[in-house]
């Protein structure tokens, strides 16, 4: 009976957040609830919702967080949110400036594009942060774990959030979508995000080849570059697109994390991972996922 439920849990987990998702964003924009405040609790939803499959259909048992690891986490979690909300204040004011009173297209069909557009800038911008030595010393903080779970996902440099977040809310309102359709892209980009860095032992077979999942990421985080790639966290396309698609069923990476652990401080060191992108670059082909060969570095 468990392994009946567990199979099923696997087939479900997804369609069931991706609905979820749906429904919340309908019903939010139908009562003109406060979209902000839907954000944020859909993100503390969909955080406790991976948690928990973590726990019933673990992929790598050995990823689970200890509890000293959580409470890293944690801090992270907070540092990113908190100080990422406060520097998103003039991106907020732009996107309120920017985005027009009576777009010219219906919601339905603004959907779809500003998803594409967003995927595109945030495709776009991770990997300018894997081949700028400069940026890769922002980025490369969350690729120090080695492990690939849902508590790790905030790990990040609080510099490298702002500047991803920032110019994909930018880009999208400046292009004239409306603020209720960056509303349901940012649902799904929280969504998204972390399910593709759950260790949930989910398959989505061939929609990978349209949306990012898990067995593509944990190959992002890959200690080896030449099946690294897969820098889109919200659609698969873009990585056909540029060359940079690795993954195939029943792929997994040879370990995760950085080649050389030694290029930044651990995670628990936060007060030095935040300050030591102000340090001299990494050598070339030091770091396992970031710019290993430069600018120059193979297309995959």
């Amino acid at each position: 009976m468990r392994g009946h439920f567990r199979t099923l849990l696997r087939h479900v987990a997804y369609p069931a957040l991706l609905a979820a998702l749906v429904a919340t964003a309908i019903t939010a924009l139908h009562l003109r609830w406060d979209l902000g405040r839907v954000s944020q609790l859909f993100l503390v939803g969909t955080i406790a919702y991976f948690t928990l499959l973590e726990r019933l259909i673990p992929y790598e048992r050995e990823w689970a967080p200890s509890a000293r690891e959580w409470g890293w986490y944690g801090v992270y979690f907070v540092l990113t949110t908190t100080g990422g909300a406060l520097a998103q204040l003039p991106v907020a004011a732009i996107v309120g400036w920017a985005a027009p009173r009576h777009p010219a297209l219906p919601l339905w069909a603004e959907i779809p594009l500003a998803l594409l557009l967003g995927s595109l800038v945030n495709y776009l911008i991770h990997r300018w942060c894997h081949t700028s030595p400069r940026l890769w010393r922002l980025h490369g903080v969350h690729h120090v774990p080695d492990k690939v779970n849902v508590g790790n996902n905030g790990v990040n440099h609080l510099l490298d959030v702002v500047l991803t977040q920032g110019v994909v809310q930018c880009s999208l309102a400046l292009t004239g979508f409306s603020t209720e359709t960056v509303f349901v892209i940012g649902l799904f980009v929280v969504t998204q995000g972390y399910f593709v860095h759950a260790n949930i032992d989910v398959r989505i077979g061939p929609l990978n080849h349209v949306l990012a999942g898990p067995e593509q990421h944990r190959l992002h985080h890959s200690v080896d570059l030449s099946e690294a790639g897969h820098y889109g966290s919200e659609l698969s396309v873009w990585d056909h697109a540029f060359g940079s698609f690795t993954w195939r069923p029943g792929r997994r990476p040879v370990a995760v994390g950085l080649r050389n652990p030694a290029d930044f401080p651990r995670t628990g060191e936060v007060v030095a991972s935040h300050l030591q992108a102000w340090r001299r670059p990494a050598r070339p082909d030091r770091s396992a996922t970031g710019p290993a060969a430069g600018p120059s570095r193979p297309a995959l």
